[in-house]
């Protein structure tokens, strides 16, 4: 290693230590000289320590820095022990951030500097959060933590066991992909609520809308629409998020079909941005409508179920049966099919239809047609939306909903027609 090289890795451990040590001196900035277990000194120092042990491994072997770093620890643990008889303080956080110095500045001169100043950074943030993250555990009740514990679950223990390869007729079915929606619609349900337990239900359902369309706004559409049912008072903060995540989804859209297929940018812009501003518009309009109607995140006690995973599995299975749907749909009406598809692929997902049409415009189909068949993709994917309000939100949610997805359908079928 060269000289430069050195001083650069043993500087950053350095400031590693330097960076724990300012951390945890503010913390105990107001005892006497003398107690604290350790400050700026003796945390700048166990990181320089490591980086010094770190470089001498070459010349010693891992065995030399397994010691150290057992040294370091029981060294720790004695004054740990020490300062327990003292003052019966039971926080381990300070010995622990020394253990982690020198791990960490060990790891400067032996790994990947920016991986080894990336880790400091975040857990002197999560030494300074000490209020903010025992506040959060502390208003978290038992149904939220099982929630919690249910998403952890499915998503990675239950999620990387499935094949991730095709099944079934014409091989449409992936178990795989299948549970990936099952956790899109749960993850999605525990979003919106922890939005809006954070943040109250406004602007937790801004929130869940904007994420929520860049991920599937079918989905996020049924886990708001689950939380009005519980709560019918949420309906006029939770409608605004619905529709934004929908006028998301318009622009997503586009961008992924020009990805694939940039021609279809030019017939697909105008219909999908007009119904992406008209939809953002009508969003604003909920906004006003909703007025004084707006709850505070201690207005959501009645909600009980987070995760929804009920609703997901549900979910799941409609999506089985559309996708064996739209692959019997094309086998016996061919290329002629192609709208029918789009349409059947809207009751689910356009992702899916906007690649395989956007790859097939650079070939064999006309631009104009692929833009078409979008359109009507996205404009099914709509009304679908709506009508999951109407049957899980309610009639006053579904009304709210109707009355800008209605207004965004026209649009789209208006601009539609004049470019064509």
């Amino acid at each position: 290693m060269e000289d430069i090289e050195l001083f650069r890795r043993l500087g950053l451990a350095l400031a590693i230590g330097l960076l724990f040590g300012l951390e945890r001196g503010w913390h105990t900035r107001d005892e006497a000289e003398g107690t604290r277990v350790a400050g700026l000194r003796t945390f700048g120092l166990t990181g320089l320590l490591g980086g010094i042990c770190g470089w001498l491994v070459p010349f010693t072997g891992p065995t030399f820095l397994g010691l150290a770093f057992l040294a370091v620890t029981v060294l720790v643990a004695v004054t740990y022990w020490a300062q327990l008889g003292a003052d019966d303080d039971l926080g381990l956080t300070t010995e622990m951030a020394l253990v982690l110095t020198f791990a960490l500045g060990a790891a400067a001169l032996l790994g990947d500097m920016g991986a080894a100043a990336a880790s400091a950074v975040v857990a002197t943030a999560l030494l300074s959060l000490k209020r903010v993250l025992h506040g959060w555990v502390a208003r978290i009740r038992q149904f939220e933590l099982a929630a919690l514990v249910q998403l952890a679950v499915i998503s990675v223990v239950v999620l990387p066991l499935l094949p991730d390869r095709p099944f079934g007729p014409g091989q449409t079915l992936n178990p795989h992909e299948l549970w990936w929606a099952v956790v899109v619609v749960a993850g999605l349900s525990f979003l919106g609520y922890a939005a809006m337990r954070l943040a109250g239900a406004g602007l937790g359902a801004v929130i869940t809308g904007l994420f929520g369309g860049l991920a599937s706004s079918t989905s996020t559409t049924l886990a708001l629409s689950r939380l009005v049912r519980e709560d019918a008072r949420l309906g006029p903060m939770l409608a605004i998020g619905v529709v934004l995540a929908g006028s998301v989804t318009f622009l997503r859209v586009l961008v992924l079909a020009t990805i694939f297929a940039p021609g279809l940018l030019g017939p697909l812009a105008p219909p999908l941005v007009a119904m992406a501003v008209t939809g953002f518009a009508g969003a604003g309009f909920l906004a006003l409508w909703a007025g004084q109607q707006r709850k505070s995140a201690a207005d959501l006690d009645g909600l009980t179920n987070p995760l929804a995973l009920g609703t997901a599995l549900s979910f799941g299975a409609v999506l089985v049966v559309v996708l064996i749907g739209t692959h019997y749909f094309r086998l016996w009406f061919g290329e002629g099919g192609v709208y029918a598809a789009a349409a059947l692929s809207g009751l689910t997902d356009v992702d899916a239809l906007t690649i395989s049409v956007a790859r097939l415009s650079r070939t064999d189909l006309a631009l104009p047609a692929a833009a078409v068949a979008i359109v009507l993709a996205v404009s099914v994917n709509t009304a679908v939306k709506t009508g999951i309000a109407f049957a899980v939100g309610g009639r006053a949610f579904g009304l709210r909903i109707l009355a800008v997805h209605g207004t965004v359908l026209g649009v789209g079928a208006a601009v539609l027609w004049f470019n064509g």
